[in-house]
């Protein structure tokens, strides 16, 4: 269930589960809302899996697991990600450091499993490592109008900078921590994290407070974010090599050793991956894992399509062949089984031009003529 359900109904919202939680996949009109959240404010409950991780061992335990350094000092975070021995993303993971603990938020269905994944390797480690996604509240409030709301209802601190950052304040007589997002929607962003008990009472304010707020769905928020260019962990990350889609804000190549790292650092050094994800403007819509065609080649597969309201057309993101060179004059297609055939032109991203800009827009090092990996 999401922690604010009455809410969600008193404003028409619809549901839908994502990996294993109730999250509000609309509330009506989500076109009509997803541009009111580029021209504004809008917020959205997360549904995150949260892990807690206590102990004077706490930081080291959890940076030796990551492919980003662990903030040690309080009020930090970092965007990382945990990698299987072969390089391949298994999740990506939000840290930070909350003095005595760190504050771990991942995709909903990742978070049990890592737990105990992490409980099992603590041995003689001063590391408690709990499960808390019942125990919180994540709400984002993404636009370009999205700090003048937050400062709008934020009591006894202002709006935290830079990216990934945060301070503690309260809003009416409620604590929370507000923490500068990394703009995965193409617009200045935040996350309020608050207390289960009193989400109901932070979405309130957040929603008629101050200044307005809209509130979004996920509909909208995939929408927002392929528009944005940003590469999602169920779309696009899972089982890839973090190289493949140039999250690059995710990577320290000067930290020691974690695991995938030998991988990651080898296909860096040789200067390109196999695959480079690429924005595509269709002339209709076409389905997820269509093959991309390039002057009569299968190039690569899409990962992500929607009906983008600010452009109005279809456009996707697609995995292909890193040394494949797409223009305007080529004969570009994408295709499923024996369907007839859409027209695509690559589109540099982000797709749209909003407030900020996504901290996962894939970044590639040049090409050269080493081989591929």
């Amino acid at each position: 269930m999401t922690v604010a359900t009455e809410i969600h109904d008193d404003h028409g919202a619809t549901f839908e589960e994502r990996g294993g939680r109730q999250v509000v996949r609309d509330y009506g009109r989500p076109d009509r809302t997803a541009l009111a959240v580029r021209k504004g404010a809008g917020v959205i409950e997360r549904g995150y899996g949260v892990i807690t991780v206590e102990g004077d061992d706490r930081i080291e335990f959890v940076d030796d697991t990551l492919s980003n350094q662990v903030p040690t000092v309080d009020g930090q975070g970092v965007y990382a990600l945990l990698l299987d021995p072969n390089g391949r993303i298994k999740t990506d993971i939000y840290v930070y450091n909350a003095d005595k603990r760190l504050l771990c938020l991942t995709p909903p269905d990742v978070a049990a499993d890592l737990a105990e994944q992490w409980a099992d390797r603590v041995f003689i480690k001063d590391v408690r490592v709990n499960v808390a996604s019942e125990e919180f509240a994540v709400f984002g409030v993404h636009g370009p109008q999205s700090t003048e709301k937050v400062a709008s209802v934020l009591n006894g601190a202002g709006a935290p900078e830079p990216s990934l950052t945060f301070v503690r304040g309260s809003m009416g007589d409620e604590g929370v921590t507000v923490i500068a997002g990394d703009n995965p929607l193409g617009e200045e962003s935040y996350q309020v994290v608050c207390s289960a008990d009193v989400a109901d009472r932070i979405l309130e304010t957040l929603l008629t407070y101050g200044l307005n707020g809209v509130p979004f769905g996920y509909q909208v928020w995939n929408t927002l974010a392929v528009e944005a260019g940003t590469p999602r962990f169920n779309t696009e990350l899972a089982d890839q090599i973090p190289n493949v889609l140039g999250i690059r804000n995710a990577l320290d190549f000067e930290k020691g050793c974690y695991i995938g790292q030998e991988i990651v650092s080898k296909v860096e050094n040789r200067g390109q991956p196999s695959k480079r994800l690429v924005g595509l403007r269709l002339n209709q819509m076409a389905e997820v894992d269509s093959t991309v065609t390039a002057d009569g080649d299968a190039v690569g597969t899409i990962t992500s399509v929607v009906e983008s309201p600010s452009i109005e057309t279809p456009i996707a993101l697609a995995l292909i062949n890193f040394k494949t060179t797409l223009t305007d004059e080529g004969d570009i297609t994408i295709t499923a089984n024996d369907s007839h055939p859409i027209e695509a032109t690559p589109t540099t991203l982000p797709f749209v031009e909003g407030s900020a800009t996504s901290a996962r827009i894939p970044t590639y090092p040049e090409p050269s003529a080493e081989t591929n990996m």
